[in-house]
């Protein structure tokens, strides 16, 4: 097992990779919420904005 985790002396680089690619991962979710709820607010602001426009009227 050690053998596996030691990566044929490459495993700083292996392993490195792979936390390298999960954080970019992570950073790439969180940024897709975020994103998600900018979009949210700005539609429920323009539906109210629309929805008091048609009440003026």
């Amino acid at each position: 097992m050690s053998d596996f985790f030691a990566q044929g002396g490459y495993a700083f680089f292996v392993w490195g990779a792979y936390g390298m690619t999960a954080l970019l991962l992570v950073i790439e979710v969180l940024q897709l919420r975020a994103r998600q709820r900018t979009i949210r607010a700005r539609l429920g602001r323009l539906m109210r904005i629309r929805d008091a426009g048609a009440n003026d009227q």
